[in-house]
């Protein structure tokens, strides 16, 4: 057997299958879904009405409604935003976050959060939102709500 077919029937499709295994390994529920190279812009992004942990009950109220409604967050990340939602399973090998999960809620900033609704998350099921469904407004208001998914006190 010639070199050449050697590695076309042997080493590139195992190659190929060891970079395919290694990019659908699950990731940990607080690793950086902002890729490296975009994470300066997300951490320049601020919230017009201040830290969205904080946020005024009429501003989490709409993102509740945006949540539930409009964005149709809920169908993936579900009503208790566990992840759980009734299109979840759409999503393998990376299911929709767990927004209950406060290791990840402390470890991430408002503008990360608003990236990913404005950008979509790279390698998941994660689409760009803002500004083709939701406006900006819309994506902060987003993120007010989600701050409530956790639920331990600091």
């Amino acid at each position: 057997m010639h070199y050449r077919t050697a590695l076309g029937y042997f080493i590139l499709p195992a190659m190929v299958a060891v970079v395919t295994v290694a990019a659908c390994a699950p990731r940990h529920p607080t690793e950086d879904r902002v890729p490296p190279s975009a994470m300066k812009e997300a951490l320049s992004y601020k919230a017009p009405f201040g830290d969205a942990r904080t946020a005024q009950p009429e501003i989490v109220a709409g993102g509740k409604a945006l949540y539930e409604g409009k964005g149709r967050c809920a169908l993936c990340h579900g009503t208790s935003g566990k992840g759980d939602g009734p299109a979840a399973h759409m999503h393998p090998p990376h299911p929709p976050r767990d927004f209950t999960d406060c290791a990840f809620q402390k470890e991430r900033e408002d503008g990360e959060l608003f990236w990913i609704i404005k950008n979509g998350s790279p390698g998941t099921g994660m689409k760009p939102m803002i500004p083709g469904m939701l406006s900006e407004e819309d994506g902060w208001k987003l993120v007010a709500y989600i701050r409530t998914f956790c639920t331990a006190h600091s």
